[in-house]
């Protein structure tokens, strides 16, 4: 029987509650996440971009920035509402039975509003947090020089402020396997558990 979905919020209704994951646990594969997914829409024809990102835990929210023009800019300026995927998987998961195949994998969910930063100062502060995240090494202003007022106007630069998430987190060691089928050879639980 289908659930009603009507006014309840989008993370309503896990199929899985054991690998629901709390708070905690998002905010730290937020923080280490390199790429993420953002939905967004022009009217009836939904978007999907990747792009990589900063989580901003303080203010509560997710930067990330494209050019001054383009569909995302467009989509966003059109419709706010967004939805923000950021995922990361292990192993495979190999099974006797087509149904339990599976893989190792972490997710979040956020669905949120997102925004284009106009402020110059703040466009810069967050996209120097933005490139610490990935390149936190160098040094700003001794091994590369910041953002200028004309790089800075070439650039749209994107929070979005988070409304509710979820995360999610199946790290099995094995797939589940049914006793209606000639179990499954070792080698394929050798072969995929070692494959890169």
């Amino acid at each position: 029987m289908p659930r009603d979905y009507q006014g309840q919020p989008p993370t309503a209704f896990q199929r899985l509650p054991e690998y629901k994951r709390g708070d905690d646990w998002i905010k730290a594969l937020l923080h280490r996440g390199e790429i993420a997914h953002i939905a967004s829409r022009w009217d009836l024809q939904p978007f999907l971009t990747p792009t990589t990102f900063f989580y901003d835990e303080v203010n509560h929210r997710i930067i990330f920035h494209s050019n001054i023009a383009g569909r995302i800019r467009a989509n966003i300026e059109r419709h706010p509402e967004v939805c923000v995927e950021v995922s990361e998987f292990g192993k495979l998961l190999p099974s006797n039975i087509a149904l339990e195949f599976s893989l190792q994998y972490r997710s979040v969910i956020v669905f949120g509003k997102a925004r284009v930063i106009e402020n110059d100062d703040e466009k810069r502060t967050v996209l120097h947090k933005f490139v610490h995240k990935y390149f936190g090494a160098m040094e700003i202003d001794k091994d590369y020089r910041s953002a200028t007022d004309k790089e800075l106007k070439r650039t749209s630069v994107y929070e979005i402020q988070i409304e509710s998430w979820s995360g999610k987190e199946n790290w099995k060691d094995a797939a589940d396997q049914s006793d209606e089928w000639t179990p499954l050879d070792e080698k394929w639980f050798d072969y995929y558990r070692n494959k890169p």
